[in-house]
């Protein structure tokens, strides 16, 4: 049927936006999906659409910040269809203010949905994996987390959804190193597309408009769904600890931190004589990529 035939899993805030194109798209391609939104409507529609596309999808509508009660996602999962092969970390929320004057429920708020929502389905998904690796099974599971350019380079007015986003990034790198022992792969996606969240603003509404007739619709979310969807693919089972980029047709590997060779004098710099270490280090280093809105 296609590439993630009878594979299970599930995506998180799949009510609406880029959630919704994953699942769609996912379910397009064989696999059978656990549809999870707090709004049980949006996601019921979503599970008709795939229904009647001849596909296979179920309603949960788990909290994703609350860990008991996401732990109820991987059991319906596994009682549903018998078997779990991934979770998609999509759901996410935004509490845009600039640092200056960010409250700590502002905070609280991203860091729950955000950071928080990528651990805790994904705990009790990979107690499951690493229960059957120790029983000798073959596992192929993946967690595919979605992180973005925010949180690669930072955004003015979004301090909290970068440092997120940032954590979701560096938490990504972790899984795949520890994970992999039990067959598990971890990957994330910075995606760019139209959704709820980005056309929120005039502008970017405009900018993202869907064209008109049959030309390239640069910014519909299945774009970014084709990536994921291929990265659940037994396919995909040799990557891992990888952020990618999705944007139009694009695709790219976002390329992280690190540590250049560095001035060592051998022995301790005296503080009068850093600044002149500083400045060789500026003079041969490779600027960052801008902070979006600077």
């Amino acid at each position: 049927m296609g590439i993630l035939d009878k594979r299970v899993f599930i995506i998180t805030g799949a009510g609406g936006g880029l959630g919704a194109a994953h699942a769609r798209v996912f379910a397009a391609e064989g696999a059978c999906v656990l549809v999870n939104d707090i709004n049980r409507e949006a996601a019921e529609t979503v599970v008709d659409q795939i229904i009647s596309a001849g596909g296979q999808a179920a309603v949960n509508t788990s909290n994703i910040t609350d860990y008991a009660d996401s732990g109820l996602a991987v059991r319906q999962a596994l009682d549903t269809w018998g078997a779990l092969h991934g979770v998609l970390n999509n759901a996410g929320i935004n509490r845009d203010r600039m640092f200056a004057s960010m409250t700590e429920a502002d905070w609280d708020a991203i860091m729950a949905v955000h950071l928080k929502g990528h651990f805790c389905i994904s705990s009790h998904a990979v107690h499951y994996w690493r229960d059957q690796a120790k029983a000798g099974q073959a596992v192929d599971a993946r967690i595919l987390n979605t992180t973005s350019g925010a949180g690669l380079q930072g955004s003015i007015g979004q301090s909290n959804y970068a440092a997120a986003k940032a954590g979701i990034a560096a938490l990504t790198l972790n899984q795949a190193a520890e994970l992999q022992r039990y067959g598990i792969t971890a990957n994330a996606v910075a995606p760019a597309a139209r959704t709820g969240m980005t056309t929120a603003v005039e502008s970017m509404a405009t900018r993202m408009a869907k064209p008109e007739g049959d030309r390239f619709d640069y910014w519909a979310p299945e774009n970014v769904s084709s990536l994921l969807a291929w990265l659940a693919s037994s396919a995909a089972s040799g990557i891992t600890g990888r952020v990618f980029e999705a944007e139009g047709g694009r695709i790219s590997i976002a390329d992280g931190w690190r540590s250049t060779a560095g001035v060592d004098k051998g022995a301790r710099w005296a503080p009068a004589e850093v600044g002149e270490a500083i400045q060789s280090l500026l003079a041969t280093e490779v600027a960052a990529q801008k902070v979006y809105g600077t």
